[in-house]
C-alpha cells in the first residue's frame, strides 16, 4: 500500500501529489513530497517548534543531492521556478519509495548503483535526521549536497531582497543564524567535508500555494556544500539542529526511532491485538499528533496538534481525538496527561478553542470543545476505572456546569424554558462549522444547535454518572438531564424524518440535512429514541455519506459547494457547505452500529479510508475531501481527528464483533 515503483515515482503527476510527514512530539516536523519537489509554503526538513508545540519556523527548507558514479552524475532533487517546469527531475532516478513505519525511505538508482536516503527526527528534539546509504554498486559514489535554508514563520513566504544571515564553519559542519536575536542551525556531519556558502536562490514556484490563491514564489539561501564519497556498505548522515551537539551516529539514532515505533505498535496490540499493516500505519500516524504543552501547573503537560502543515492545539479537536489517539493504542497515561493539562486552561466554564501560533492568550471562541471534555472524561474512565483522576477533575466539571446554566462567553447558557443551550452572537462562529473569513461567518448557526444539545444532554448524563461513582449527589444533574431529554424532543422534524440542525435561530428552525445529528445516535446518552435513531443514519446515508466521511450538506441544498479550492473566501465558503470530512466517519459507523448492531457491516464503512492511506499524506488521514465525485482530498495532509475517529471506530467494531461472537457462545452453551 505505501511502497511505489519505478512508474509512479516518476510521473510527477502522481509523485508530486503525494506528501510524506515526520515529526518529533514537539510539534516541529518535516514534510515534502515523494518527487521531492516542494509544492508547500511547509515543506521543509526542519521546521522548529521554538516554543513548543508552537512558534514554528521553517529552518532547513531542502538538500539539493547531486550523486556522480562511474563518471556521470545524477541529479536526485527536483524544483519548480517561475516557469512552472520541474528542473532538474531528479525523480526520474528514482527506483523505489516506501514508508518504514513512519520514515519515508527513497531508493535512487544510478546505473547499477543504488542510493537509499531516509528521513526522520529525533522525538523530543528539533532535530532532523538525512542518511545516506550506497546499498549496491561496483565502486564509489560521490556525493554533492547543497544545503537550502532560511528562517521564516512556516505560515510565509520569504524574499531575500535585503536579508542578511549569517553562516560559519563549526566542528563537523556548519551554523546558519538569521540575526542575533534568533535560534541558529547547525549542519553537521561526520562523513563529510562541509564549506560555508552564502546565495540567494530565487523564484521557487509553489504550486499547492497557487491553487489556494495564497503567495506561490518565494527565495531561499544556499548556505552550504557537503562532499561525501560513500562506498558501497556504507553511510553518510547529515544532522540538522538547533542544538549545537545533537547525536551525529545515524545508525544509533535510527535504532532509537525504530525502537520508539515498536513500543508504539507494541501498546497499541496490547489493547487492539493484531490488525492490519493499514491500521498499524495509523498508530504510528497517532503519535504524530500527540505534543508537549509545559506549564508551571503541568510540568508534564500534553496536548494535541490538530493537523499538519498549518494547525495548532484546538480544544476541540483535542477531546474528540483522544480516545482514538490515546486509549485505542494502550496510551492512557496520555490521556490522562491531556485531560490534566486542559483543566488548567478552563476559563469562565470553557476550554480554549484554540492556543494562537503567536503565542497570545487562548482563545475561548468555542461552544462544544468544552462538552466534548466530558465525553473524553468519561472515554478515560470507562478505560481505566481511575477514580483518582477522576475526582480530581470533578470540581472543575461542576463548575463548567454552573457556569453554562448561568452563562458565560459568547450568549452560551442554559435556556429554562426548555433545559437546552443557546449558543452565539454576530460576527462569532461557536461549532465545529467554524468558518470565518474577513469578518463573514459563513455558518453562524446562532440559536440552539442539535450537536451542542446531545453533547450537553450527554455531558448532564455523564455528570450524574460521575457523582454517583465519588458518592457525591446526583439528582441535581439527573433532573437537568430529564429537562434536557424532554427539550430535545423539540429538534426532531418529523415531515423530513430527520432533526432539525439548529432551532430558536433568528430564521427560526434551520431544517438542513447536515451530519451534526448524527452526535444525538452515537454518543452513549442518546436523546432520540430508536425510530428516530434509525431515521437519522439512513438519512444521513442517502445524502450526506460518501466513500471518505460524510458531506456537511446535502447535495440538493442551494447552498451546497461541491468543490473545495480557490482563494480563501472561496475554500472558506466551501469549507462546511458540502465539502467531506473524514472524522465525520466515526460518528457514522458508530451511530450506524448502535442502529443495525452489526460490527461487520459498520467496519465495512472504514475500508476505502483505510485505502486512502497512500493517496494523499501518507500514512495518514486527510482533513477534508470535494464533496462530488472522484472526492479529491483537500485540506491538511495528517488530520487528528480523522486518524482517531478511524482508529477508534475500528476499535470499537472490534469490540462490539467480540461481545458479539462470546453472547452467541453463551447462548449456545445454555441451549
Amino acid at each position: 500500500m505505501l511502497d511505489f515503483g519505478r512508474d509512479l515515482c516518476g510521473d510527477p503527476r502522481f509523485s508530486a501529489e503525494r506528501e510524506w510527514l515526520v515529526t518529533n512530539g514537539l510539534g516541529g516536523y518535516a514534510s515534502g513530497t515523494v518527487a521531492g519537489v516542494r509544492t508547500r509554503r511547509y515543506h521543509g526538513l526542519l521546521i522548529a517548534a521554538l516554543r513548543p508545540p508552537l512558534g514554528r519556523t521553517l529552518l532547513l527548507t531542502k538538500l539539493d543531492e547531486v550523486a556522480t558514479y562511474d563518471g556521470r552524475a545524477y541529479p536526485l532533487f527536483a524544483n519548480r521556478r517561475r516557469d512552472a517546469r520541474f528542473e532538474p527531475q531528479g525523480y526520474h532516478h528514482l527506483e523505489r519509495f516506501h514508508l518504514e513505519g513512519a520514515t519515508p525511505v527513497w531508493t535512487f538508482a544510478c546505473a547499477d548503483a543504488l542510493l537509499v536516503k531516509r528521513v526522520w527526527m529525533q522525538q523530543g528534539s528539533n532535530t532532523t535526521y538525512i542518511r545516506y546509504d550506497q546499498i549496491r554498486g561496483r565502486g564509489p559514489l560521490e556525493l554533492s549536497i547543497r544545503a537550502i535554508v532560511d528562517y521564516r514563520d512556516h505560515h510565509g513566504t520569504t524574499r531575500a531582497e535585503d536579508r542578511q544571515m549569517r553562516v560559519w564553519q563549526v566542528p563537523h559542519g556548519l551554523g546558519v543564524v538569521a540575526h542575533e536575536a534568533t535560534t541558529p542551525l547547525y549542519l553537521l556531519s561526520r562523513r563529510s567535508e562541509a564549506a560555508p556558502q552564502y546565495e540567494w536562490s530565487t523564484g521557487y514556484y509553489l504550486s499547492i500555494e497557487d491553487y489556494r490563491g495564497q503567495d506561490a514564489l518565494e527565495d531561499h539561501l544556499y548556505a552550504g556544500l557537503f562532499q561525501t564519497t560513500l562506498q558501497p556498505g556504507h553511510s553518510m548522515t547529515l544532522v540538522a539542529s538547533t542544538e549545537a551537539h545533537p547525536c551525529l551516529d545515524g545508525n544509533a539514532a535510527y535504532s532509537e526511532r525504530r525502537a520508539y515505533e515498536a513500543g508504539l505498535l507494541e501498546s497499541a496490540r496490547s489493547y487492539l491485538g493484531p490488525v492490519p499493516s493499514a491500521v498499524e500505519q495509523l498508530v504510528l500516524a497517532a503519535d504524530q499528533f500527540i505534543v508537549h504543552r509545559l506549564s508551571l501547573q503541568e510540568p508534564e503537560g500534553r496536548s494535541v496538534i490538530a493537523g499538519y502543515p498549518w494547525f495548532g492545539d484546538w480544544g476541540r479537536d483535542t477531546m474528540i481525538s483522544l480516545p482514538g489517539l490515546t486509549l485505542d493504542t494502550g496510551r492512557r497515561d496520555v490521556a490522562a496527561c491531556v485531560l490534566r493539562t486542559f483543566a488548567t486552561h478552563v476559563d469562565q466554564g470553557m476550554l480554549p478553542n484554540r492556543f494562537p501560533d503567536e503565542g497570545q492568550a487562548p482563545e475561548y471562541n468555542t461552544a462544544d470543545a468544552t462538552l466534548w471534555y466530558f465525553e473524553a472524561i468519561r472515554a478515560y474512565y470507562t478505560s481505566t476505572q481511575d477514580d483518582a483522576l477522576l475526582r480530581d477533575l470533578f470540581p472543575v466539571l461542576q463548575e463548567i456546569v454552573a457556569r453554562h446554566r448561568r452563562g458565560t462567553r459568547h450568549q452560551i447558557h442554559l435556556d429554562p424554558a426548555d433545559g437546552l443551550l443557546y449558543a452565539g452572537e454576530e460576527g462569532v462562529q461557536l461549532t465545529w462549522m467554524d468558518a470565518k473569513v474577513d469578518g463573514w461567518v459563513v455558518t453562524p448557526r446562532i440559536g440552539k444547535p442539535v450537536e451542542i444539545n446531545a453533547l450537553w444532554y450527554h455531558a448532564i448524563c455523564c455528570m450524574a454518572e460521575f457523582a454517583r461513582k465519588l458518592g457525591e449527589p446526583a439528582g441535581h444533574y439527573e433532573a437537568m438531564a430529564e429537562r434536557a431529554l424532554i427539550g430535545f424532543a423539540r429538534f426532531w422534524n418529523a415531515p423530513q424524518g430527520y432533526c432539525y440542525d439548529v432551532i430558536d435561530g433568528s430564521d427560526g428552525n434551520d431544517p438542513s440535512l447536515r451530519p451534526n445529528q448524527l452526535l444525538a445516535v452515537s454518543l452513549l446518552h442518546s436523546p432520540l429514541d430508536d425510530s428516530q435513531q434509525r431515521a437519522v443514519v439512513d438519512a444521513c446515508a442517502r445524502q450526506l455519506l460518501t466513500c471518505h466521511g460524510l458531506r456537511s450538506l446535502a447535495p440538493d441544498h442551494p447552498d451546497y459547494r461541491g468543490h473545495y479550492g480557490g482563494d480563501r473566501h472561496q475554500r472558506d465558503a466551501a469549507y462546511h457547505q458540502g465539502t467531506v470530512w473524514s472524522w465525520l466517519i466515526g460518528p457514522f459507523v458508530q451511530a450506524h452500529l448502535r442502529v443495525y448492531r452489526d460490527p461487520g457491516l459498520a467496519r465495512s464503512y472504514l475500508e476505502p479510508l483505510l485505502r486512502h492511506l497512500s493517496a494523499h499524506g501518507l500514512g495518514s488521514v486527510s482533513e477534508i475531501f470535494d464533496g462530488d465525485p472522484p472526492f479529491t482530498p483537500r485540506g491538511c495532509i495528517a488530520q487528528a481527528w480523522g486518524v482517531a475517529e478511524v482508529l477508534h471506530a475500528w476499535s470499537t467494531t472490534g469490540s462490539a464483533r467480540q461481545d458479539l461472537k462470546e453472547a452467541e457462545s453463551n447462548s449456545d452453551e445454555a441451549a
